[in-house]
């Protein structure tokens, strides 16, 4: 490897690694922000007409580890007199099944998203959120209001709307009015009035936003998003909290590796209380989310972890979450409303930038989100001019391409330009061989004469890295690639997968990543090298199968990007290597011309 290319290759190297070591510093200011930012205890005093009832607000601790995290409360067993009754609400993107047993949410139905690859049908039905363990909207925490007490429903004028009622021994009336918006929002109204003949008092409550499990893909995850109240507060993703990491299965989870210790005797389910007052909350999977946004303050949220019990070592399964609200008196007659809005859909960027106060944080693009909001918005643009995602990404490479060819052409230029000088520089070291200032000072004396920059080859490569690590953000979690299908790609957001289970060791065959690494070397061999041959060779055979390792179980989309980009980079190559070609052919042509010219004066003479 010449200095050039070990130039560049460190420099990518310290690029990947400031990256890396940016991410893990932004995640522990995130976690102190979200400690600072907790509010103290505090407790709820009745007015000095009350006899004196008071409600304690619960404020959990803002610093958990695995030992502290709280065992999960069972339910209460509670039957209701009367039998359950689902009632459905629908719009053209999704369905509620809601039942009066809770008036909560028990399901979701995505309409616009299939179970699996393939044309929608019998036997692809769409996307079913399953709430039934944690339903959407459940209050809980409400003294003689159990999580499943029976409710009256009231259908509205519109099947997008609802009215829930319920009421305790106490007399305390509970009415939720429940309408579905448009863009997966449900808009939610609970009001409860003190219809008793005694002041009412309750303390800390939750509302849940719903469930969220990890799927059978390697690259799927689950967890919870939060941004905290404050000024200048950023959202904190449970993967990249110190304090919750290790439930989600980075560090640890409920006290171990995620998949590295035995499950043995480990509870199938815990509650983890995040203090601190949230403007919203989120759980998610890979591509879909549910949120809560409250019109009054809460004091924090608590999350809710099962281990997939199916697995002999622990792995995180599913996620829920609660937003808890401070304990209230309600004297006789009186009634207080809070306001909800829930967002149930895909995780996608326009609707939930839509949605306002930092929402579109929840896609997770980080440091990298100036590019990866553009790319997003490009690759949509482009699938509505052609609706097929390979396509867009095709397209869209080709765009990122023409905005820095002229960089890679000038870095191209140089290269041959420094290829073609090297019997020059050659010749300068070994006569200044014993003087490497007068060396260095004529060498660089013959690249400004020749108007060559031997730096300027790294540059466009540092460039492009953000571009590619942003693209890299974008393609793994898009919604858009879910299940989209290009030539024998049924699925571009996960590797080819072809005869699954039937290729010894690696288990499927992808064909992408060959012919990506097939490019590579290809490329390689086509750029002007001014190093030692023998190890261009080297470079050309360890890069690519370094290459083929790192994406053979990558999205195939990133694949896809990365072997069009290289396909149009050996093109270009190709055209520069003609033109120089040409030129110099001119050149041999130009000096044979004057040299016959003078040759014929000198017989002229004679």
């Amino acid at each position: 490897m010449n200095k050039q290319e070990m130039i560049i290759a460190a420099l990518m190297g310290l690029s990947l690694v400031g990256w890396v070591m940016y991410s893990s510093k932004t995640a522990a200011k995130r976690a102190e922000e979200a400690r600072l930012n907790a509010p103290p205890s505090a407790a709820v005093v009745a007015a000095g007409t009350t006899k004196g009832v008071a409600a304690a607000v619960q404020s959990p601790p803002a610093t958990i580890t695995a030992d502290k995290a709280i065992a999960a409360t069972s339910v209460v067993a509670y039957t209701p007199d009367t039998p359950e009754e689902i009632v459905r609400v629908a719009s053209d993107d999704i369905e509620l099944a809601l039942s009066s047993y809770g008036g909560s949410i028990k399901s979701v139905i995505l309409k616009k998203f299939n179970t699996k690859p393939g044309k929608a049908g019998e036997n692809n039905p769409p996307v079913v959120l399953d709430f039934s363990r944690f339903p959407g909207f459940e209050l809980s925490g409400i003294p003689g209001l159990p999580r499943n007490a029976a409710y009256e429903i009231e259908k509205g004028p519109d099947a997008r709307s609802v009215i829930l009622r319920s009421a305790t021994q106490d007399g305390l009336l509970i009415e939720r009015k429940m309408e579905l918006k448009d863009d997966y929002q449900v808009s939610v109204s609970d009001t409860f009035k003190n219809l008793g003949k005694s002041t009412l008092a309750f303390g800390t409550n939750s509302v849940c936003l719903g469930l969220m499990c990890r799927g059978n893909s390697k690259n799927d995850i689950v967890s919870i998003d939060a941004l905290p109240v404050g000024e200048k507060s950023k959202v904190v993703h449970w993967d990249k909290f110190k304090e919750t990491k290790g439930f989600i299965g980075g560090a640890g989870g409920f006290g171990c590796k995620s998949g590295s210790k035995s499950a043995l005797g480990m509870s199938d389910q815990v509650s983890v209380p995040m203090a601190g007052a949230q403007q919203w909350v989120a759980v998610k999977s890979r591509f879909f989310v549910s949120t809560l946004t409250a019109s009054v303050p809460n004091c924090g949220y608590e999350g809710a972890l099962e281990r997939d019990v199916s697995k002999d070592k622990y792995v995180l399964g599913c996620l829920a979450a609660k937003m808890r609200f401070p304990g209230q008196v309600l004297e006789q007659g009186k009634s207080f409303t809070r306001e909800y809005t829930m967002y149930v859909g895909p995780k996608k960027l326009d609707l939930l930038k839509k949605m306002g106060n930092g929402m579109d944080a929840i896609m997770e693009f980080g440091f990298f989100k100036i590019v990866c909001k553009p790319l997003v918005s490009t690759l949509n643009f482009f699938y509505k001019l052609i609706p097929n995602y390979g396509i867009a990404i095709i397209l869209l490479t080709i765009l990122v391409r023409i905005i820095f060819w002229p960089l890679t052409h000038k870095s191209t230029v140089s290269m041959r330009r420094m290829q073609e000088l090297q019997p020059e520089l050659k010749a300068l070291q070994a006569l200044h061989k014993e003087n490497p200032q007068k060396l260095q000072k004529e060498t660089w004396a013959i690249y400004k004469k020749n108007k060559v920059n031997p730096m300027s080859s790294c540059l466009p490569m540092l460039i492009q890295i953000p571009v590619f690590i942003a693209l890299f953000t974008v393609l793994r979690s898009a919604v858009e690639l879910r299940y989209a299908s290009f030539l024998w790609i049924v699925d571009l957001s996960e590797p080819e997968n072809l005869f699954a289970g039937m290729v010894p060791l690696v288990g499927s065959l992808n064909i992408l990543p060959f012919l990506m690494s097939g490019t590579m070397a290809l490329q390689s061999y086509l750029t002007p090298s001014t190093g030692d041959p023998q190890q261009q060779k080297m470079m050309m055979i360890m890069m690519p199968a370094m290459m083929l390792f790192m994406f053979y179980s990558f999205p195939a989309a990133l694949s896809l990007y990365w072997t069009v980009s290289q396909i149009l980079a050996i093109v270009q190559m190709l055209v520069i290597r003609r033109k120089s070609q040409h030129k110099h052919d001119d050149e041999i042509e130009d000096a044979q011309v004057v040299s016959t010219r003078q040759q014929r004066r000198q017989d002229a003479r004679a």
